[in-house]
């Protein structure tokens, strides 16, 4: 029997993907923020990708000081409220602080930090100006998480900034590909409306930027650009049947579910391909979308998934089930799945291989594949001297300048699909570069 009752309107679908980190009221935060030993050395700032001086933060919020604690969170990270709610905070700051190694439960950095931001955010405090004009211009491809925070500080040291996003908002996967319950649309859209206001970095929406033509108008016209573009959309497998009816790649499905809600249909029996954070997510949701049977597929064991153990933990506690040394031979059905043959697989001389022999069929009316994502390739083939590495990921320098000097890049199109909280940091330290070579500083 399904853990969830299928959502048939938006306040049943509220009430199924309620948050799972609730925002504090004064009394617990500051209860919470006394049990910080501001450490000296601080381990939780040394884990955190764009270094917050966190025990700082969580002394103001103790002292009082709401705006104050704001401003330390977001001069480290623009996007300090998305990341305090979507950040593994348990492997990050939380799994660094010290009562850990002491067998105490962590200070709730990750409430604390969404506590001081929620404020500012919800009574508009403003905390940041633009800076002084620089004659200088700045196109960023891509309106993610990475460029946002790339544009930010770029229009903080005064440069003109247009961000070219393709989509008709911005925000990237924050927006489109996270979770309902870590962050909801109107949360993302509030941080994004924030920055802007105080900032005023420009937002083309609907320019994809992806021909010689299209680069070359940008080559012309700006001093430099930022590439902020993330991956594509979900990676095919090659294997028969993919392109059947109610088969879907896991970033489009969480896409489509963030923005239609109760009126997406879901299967009844949904299987999904992965053990990645992002298959976690598509599994646990498809939960609660009142499917009856949730069956996650991975073809290696479950000590080699790619997720966080408290992910897959939430994914059981809704009530999803795995299937672990297990990989998709066939999709079956005419033209809508019907179910999936998977041959069972073993680690042999330290390679992957089939079992001959071990093909099973599971029944299901819904696939899910959060195999991993793609690359832009049709936009870097039209940069001149734009290197990639053998995994497709934007070759960089220690200052994320690529090859080509005119272009610098950061987030998912470099790392390869790591954190929110690294594509903002690595948007932020690039155009830290981009402000040295635009101003010889």
């Amino acid at each position: 029997m399904a853990e969830f009752k299928r959502p048939t309107n938006e306040q049943e679908f509220e009430n199924n993907f309620s948050p799972i980190k609730v925002l504090m009221n004064k009394s617990e935060a500051i209860l919470e923020s006394s049990k910080c030993l501001f450490c000296y050395d601080a381990p939780c700032t040394k884990a955190c990708p764009t270094h917050i001086d966190i025990p700082l933060f969580i002394r103001q919020i103790n002292s009082g000081n709401m705006t104050g604690s704001a401003m330390t969170i977001y001069a480290s990270n623009y996007m300090g409220n998305l990341c305090g709610k979507v950040c593994p905070v348990e492997v990050l700051c939380e799994g660094s602080c010290v009562y850990v190694n002491q067998g105490v439960k962590a200070v709730e950095i990750g409430r604390l930090q969404n506590y001081a931001t929620h404020k500012v955010l919800s009574e508009k405090i403003h905390i940041f100006s633009e800076g002084e004009k620089v004659n200088k211009k700045v196109a960023i491809i891509g309106g993610g998480p990475a460029g946002l925070s790339c544009a930010s500080e770029l229009r903080k040291a005064g440069i003109e900034v247009d961000i070219y996003e393709g989509r008709k908002m911005a925000a990237g996967l924050a927006l489109h590909g996270i979770a309902p319950y870590k962050i909801a649309n109107e949360d993302v859209l509030e941080e994004l409306n924030y920055l802007q206001e105080q900032f005023h970095f420009n937002i083309i929406y609907n320019s994809f930027i992806k021909t010689k033509a299209d680069v070359a108008k940008l080559e012309k016209e700006y001093d430099a650009v930022f590439l902020g573009i993330g991956n594509s959309s979900t990676s095919a497998l090659n294997i028969p049947g993919e392109d059947k009816k109610e088969v879907y790649g896991a970033v489009e499905i969480i896409e489509e579910l963030r923005m239609k809600k109760s009126n997406l249909v879901y299967g009844n029996k949904v299987i999904v391909f992965g053990g990645g954070n992002t298959a976690m997510d598509a599994a646990s949701e498809s939960a609660r979308m009142g499917a009856e049977t949730v069956l996650l597929a991975y073809r290696r064991s479950k000590e080699n998934m790619g997720a966080y153990e408290f992910e897959y933990d939430l994914a059981k506690s809704a009530g999803v089930k795995a299937y672990f040394n297990v990989a998709p031979v066939e999709i079956l059905g005419d033209e809508k799945v019907t179910g999936v043959k998977f041959i069972k697989t073993e680690i042999k001389d330290g390679k992957l291989k089939t079992i001959a022999g071990s093909e099973f069929t599971e029944k299901c009316d819904m696939v899910i594949k959060a195999t991993g994502q793609s690359r832009h390739f049709e936009l870097f083939d039209n940069i001149s001297k734009l290197e990639v590495d053998d995994l497709g990921r934007i070759i960089v320098d220690e200052n994320f300048r690529t090859m080509n000097p005119k272009y610098f890049a950061g987030g998912d199109a470099v790392n390869g699909g790591k954190e929110v909280v690294n594509s903002v940091a690595e948007g932020k330290f690039a155009a830290s570069s981009i402000i040295k070579q635009l101003t010889k500083i």
